[in-house]
């Protein structure tokens, strides 16, 4: 049978989702897991590949077992022997032709700062601190004019893989509480550092170093060089991954969504 995980993992410590010969891996972690609660080695398909140091508050992975052990019963089998920044939260078996990855329709990935002259000691992990002051709306309404069906060859990294650089993004905004400033997006894909890239430029733009117009102009010039620097690994956040609704999916509990903020 095909088991479709939902996973919660802090990505400080590991090198991303995918194996990596220079350091420890998410996917790393969970199949060694799955070795310890089955006894057979599994090979675990991710959603997305989050890069080193990136978050995930729901990473899906599906992968194929004989064993049996019911699908709503591996996240308790699999906590056991999993590190404490690595969580399963959810289990359901799903048709054999679902592909976690293949059959991702959107993804929503959020990216956190935190403005204020000194950093948070308690989220800092979880957030890039920006110390001097940021104009969210103007972020805001810059941020929403990359809404639609773009070619986004500015908005990649160099090493990236895609096939093809263009992209949908059906939402993006910005809102502040307090000290945190949330950028927060959803797109049907998303290149090679591409959500970074806008976090970093959101951050020039914010402090009056960039045009709110940058966004515009790397979209019709593919210039990579009108865009900002990009926003470290720390602040971004795999945040959710939805599928058509032909899969009838459960919908996995909520547990919470973003960083908490005392008012």
């Amino acid at each position: 049978m095909r088991i479709l995980l939902s996973i919660s993992y802090l990505g400080t410590a590991y090198v991303g989702w995918q194996f990596q010969e220079n350091g420890p891996s998410v996917q790393e972690a969970v199949e060694d897991a799955l070795l310890k609660g089955t006894g057979d080695r599994i090979r675990v398909t991710g959603a997305s590949r989050t890069d080193a140091g990136v978050h995930a508050l729901c990473q899906m992975a599906h992968f194929d077992t004989a064993s049996t052990i019911p699908p709503e019963r591996f996240p308790f089998v699999l906590n056991r022997y999993l590190p404490p920044d690595i969580r399963v939260y959810f289990g359901q078996r799903v048709d054999d032709a679902f592909h976690a990855r293949f059959d991702a329709e959107r993804k929503t990935y959020t990216y956190r700062f935190f403005n204020a002259p000194h950093a948070s000691a308690v989220w800092n992990a979880m957030t890039c601190h920006v110390p001097l002051p940021l104009d969210d709306r103007k972020m805001d309404t810059a941020v929403r004019s990359l809404l639609g069906e773009h070619d986004f060859c500015a908005f990649a990294a160099a090493g990236g893989q895609a096939k093809t650089t263009v992209r949908t993004l059906f939402e993006a905004n910005v809102e502040r509480q307090g000290p945190f400033v949330t950028f927060r997006v959803t797109g049907s894909g998303f290149l090679y550092n591409m959500v970074r890239i806008i976090a970093g430029t959101l951050i020039y733009i914010g402090q009056g170093k960039l045009s709110p117009d940058c966004f515009k102009t790397a979209l019709a010039t593919g210039d990579r060089l009108a865009l900002g620097p990009t926003a470290p690994p720390g602040g971004l956040e795999l945040s959710r991954i939805r599928y058509a609704a032909r899969w009838e999916l459960l919908e996995p509990p909520p547990y919470g969504d973003g960083v908490p903020v005392l008012k």
